[in-house]
């Protein structure tokens, strides 16, 4: 019953689809929900597809609003252009409420003659408890069968506070340095698996292992500071510079400041976004003096005002901090305020400044 559904999932799907490409070539219109339902209804009075009416036409009319929904999420530029489906692909049917019914961890689906035998993968949830609102079937490609279920749950409690505020400096070396000098190392993801890239690709994607470092990043740093300051870094000016590129895209900055920013949202903190021009690396922490060049192969380094022996990465953070807390103070909107203007596509600063010359340590 749950293949013969898929069929018709797909007879729905390609057919709706198909109309809608007919009436926007000939016509120049789009195809509204609606007009899709009705469709659907001619579509199963067809005698040569009679079948459609033997299963349940729930799943037949969620396949339309997922198509509907399609249409607007790529006309307003979130993802590509609606596709036909093939039997070879990935098959699924979703069903709402009215055709299933969930009792003590029991799932019955309509047209369906004996409950539906699942695994439960969340051993921190009671499946008997459930109370989901719709629920879909999926099969992929190599034949292994899935039931999700969506189900819908309050806000999430905003995080306590915790009186402690950062600045953090994203790098390659360390993917994250807080101005209090704690350190996120950078996993190199595709770095460490570059040279059996080929045998690796399948399994990295599986497992996602990028961006479920960066969603353990996030969250980890949302959890334990109130407020965090970041950069405004130009990632796609760095990637253009050919021997960043790699370690650039690598780290993922760009993914990184979204997840800190809708966590922080959700949990109650908040994230101030300094530009990205500012001298983060080159100024002294202690006493503010600015060098007039900082190679980044220059890991730590002497100011030659005060003294002050600096770690490269620790220094920056602390100097973002500090940016980022007097924006707050100055009321000023802490959205990110970069320059549109081109520069070298590395992580650059404003060449102007008092003249001093980086000591490194050890070497003073």
């Amino acid at each position: 019953m749950l293949t013969r559904t898929f069929g018709c999932v797909r007879v729905a799907w390609n057919r709706t689809l198909a109309e809608r490409h007919r009436l926007y070539r000939i016509e120049g219109k789009s195809l509204s929900y609606a007009a899709s339902d009705a469709a659907l209804t001619v579509l199963k009075k067809d005698p040569e597809l009679a079948f459609l009416n033997e299963v349940s036409s729930v799943p037949l009319q969620q396949a339309l609003r997922h198509q509907h929904k399609a249409f607007g999420a790529f006309f307003a530029g979130r993802a590509r252009y609606p596709r036909f489906k093939s039997r070879r692909g990935r098959q699924s049917a979703t069903y709402t409420r009215s055709a299933f019914s969930m009792r003590n961890g029991r799932l019955r689906l309509a047209k369906t003659s004996a409950p539906l035998s699942f695994a439960w993968t969340w051993p921190d949830a009671d499946v008997a408890g459930l109370d989901p609102t719709s629920v879909t079937v999926s099969r992929d490609p190599c034949g292994r069968w899935y039931v999700s279920f969506a189900v819908d749950i309050p806000d999430p409690e905003q995080l306590p506070a915790t009186g402690a505020v950062a600045g953090v400096d994203l790098g390659i070396k360390d993917f994250a340095v807080t101005s209090d000098g704690g350190k996120i190392p950078n996993p190199r993801s595709v770095a460490r698996r570059e040279r059996n890239l080929a045998r690796y690709q399948r399994r990295l994607a599986h497992r996602a292992a990028r961006a479920d470092f960066l969603h353990r990043a996030s969250t980890r740093l949302v959890r334990d500071y109130d407020v965090i300051v970041i950069e405004d870094l130009n990632v796609a000016g760095m990637v253009r510079n050919h021997s960043l590129a790699k370690a650039v895209s690598d780290c993922g900055w760009g993914t990184f400041r979204r997840m800190l920013e809708y966590k922080a949202a959700r949990a109650g903190r908040h994230v101030i976004v300094i530009d990205r021009w500012y001298p983060s690396s080159k100024t002294c922490s202690a006493c503010g003096h600015l060098l007039a060049e900082l190679s980044l192969k220059t890991r730590t380094w002497q100011c030659p005002s005060c003294g002050t022996r600096h770690d490269r990465d620790v220094n920056a953070a602390k100097n973002i901090l500090a940016a980022g807390l007097a924006v707050a103070a100055c009321g000023a909107d802490v959205r990110p305020q970069g320059s549109s203007l081109r520069r070298s596509a590395v992580k650059q600063e404003p060449r102007p400044a008092r003249a001093g010359i980086p000591v490194p340590q050890g070497r003073e």
